[in-house]
């Protein structure tokens, strides 16, 4: 609705990565303070990548899969690829 106004509107593909990162990232027990210093982000940038409002880059997602003991799949689908 917020394209209509010609305000910027949420990717649903970093919404969904997004809501991803912050279920394993809590199912890991890691915080979000652990998460940003491996990804070299803030936490209030980590905090907009989990509610939809800010994407990560293709490096990132590979950096946050191998600090949560990630396969890349389980960030960018529900499907599991094998």
């Amino acid at each position: 609705m917020g394209a209509i106004h010609r305000l910027p509107g949420h990717n649903p593909a970093d919404v969904a990565v997004g809501a991803r990162l912050k279920q394993w990232r809590r199912a890991r027990g890691l915080g979000t303070d652990a998460l940003a210093a491996a990804l070299s982000l803030s936490p209030q940038q980590i905090r907009l990548v989990e509610a939809g409002r800010a994407p990560l880059t293709t490096l990132q997602i590979a950096a946050a899969t191998a600090c949560l003991s990630l396969p890349l799949w389980a960030l960018m689908s529900d499907t599991r690829a094998y």
